[in-house]
């Protein structure tokens, strides 16, 4: 795939605090990229330094490989949608929709034209008349990426344009941004602090944290490999212990040794071990590699959370099958849902 986007040792700070500490990316033609971190971790500046909003302090914007560093946000082949909408409550569907094709000054025709092929794009044919105020949260969305879509933008920028629905809506919506990014064939760059959301919708994730990225992969890669226990504390729920090296897919933690697929560590290095709650099989105490006694368990729909205590570490485990508080169980970990990360302090 081709970049249609670079970022270039970009720095940002406020009032000397520093947001952005030197970042670079490179954004391909036609993806759905999400930036992905805590309140505070520099994502939406970053969608921001895309947008023309926000100047750098230091380092370069690219856009199919033409320095855009200083060009104004109207003059960048790109739209954003906010939170908040920004829709005008004077003015009826269409003529929100139409609101920038009217700046360019575009033909009444071609206008007309636009903004009935977006509505019916985003499902919202025969809207055309309809206050902007008797409109759902929903559809007010829909409007705002009508308009963001009408101008033909090659680029998309959503800053957490999610926030305000109800859970339903909002997962009803994840399903159709990404149904529209693949039907208007156009890069989308997402914001959001929602992993579900990340991991739903899209091709390429971006994990932030304190101004630097920390890893870029599929929701699959980062789901399943985390580089660092940042990543894999954020993403999802993860028990993260303390372990040695023993050897090539040979690991010893929580008081047992371990067959996994990793290799390339020092021996006896120590390192960190990332087991998923999902990926630990309870078994009768006497059949366990570890054993542990079950603290509490909550139910959460579609499988129990138990809180598990052994050797003096609370496991996280999510099972179908509940065990009940005060049962000694038994813990199996194969060697594919084990997986080992250079130590990080803190």
């Amino acid at each position: 795939m081709n970049e249609i986007i670079s970022l270039k040792d970009i720095v940002v700070d406020y009032d000397g605090e520093p947001v952005l500490t030197g970042l670079s990316l490179d954004i391909h033609d036609k993806e759905f990229v999400t930036f992905l971190g805590p309140s505070g971790c520099g994502k939406t500046t970053t969608l921001r330094v895309i947008a023309g909003f926000e100047q750098p302090k230091s380092g370069n914007v690219f856009f199919n490989g033409k320095d855009i560093t200083a060009l104004p946000p109207y003059k960048r082949q790109m739209n954003t949608v906010f939170q908040k909408y920004a829709l005008f409550p004077h003015l009826n569907v269409f003529e929100n929709v139409a609101f920038g094709l009217r700046l360019k000054k575009l033909p009444e025709k071609e206008i007309k034209s636009r903004v009935l092929e977006m509505l019916e794009v985003v499902g919202l044919k025969g809207y055309e008349r309809r206050n902007i105020s008797r409109m759902s949260g929903g559809q007010q969305q829909r409007v705002a990426i009508a308009r963001g879509l009408a101008n033909h933008p090659k680029v998309l920028l959503l800053d957490e344009p999610l926030g305000a629905l109800d859970l339903k809506l909002r997962k009803e919506m994840q399903l159709e941004l990404k149904r529209l990014q693949q039907a208007m064939d156009i890069t989308f760059i997402y914001v959001t602090h929602d992993q579900e959301e990340a991991l739903t919708m899209s091709d390429t994730v971006v994990v932030m944290n304190q101004g630097d990225i920390q890893q870029i992969g599929s929701p699959e890669d980062i789901y399943n490999e985390p580089q660092n226990a940042f990543v894999a504390d954020f993403i999802g729920e993860s028990n993260i212990i303390d372990g040695v090296m023993l050897k090539d897919f040979q690991v010893g933690f929580a008081g047992n040794e371990f067959t996994c697929v990793d290799s390339g560590f020092e021996k006896n290095e120590s390192v960190q071990v990332v087991v998923r709650p999902e990926d630990i099989q309870v078994v009768p105490a006497i059949r366990g590699q570890l054993t542990g006694i079950v603290k509490d368990v909550i139910f959460k729909g579609v499988h129990f959370e138990m809180h598990v205590e052994q050797a003096g570490y609370e496991w996280i485990i999510h099972s179908t099958q509940a065990s009940q508080p005060g049962e000694l169980i038994g813990m199996n970990i194969g060697p594919d849902e084990i997986h080992i990360m250079h130590r990080m302090e803190g």
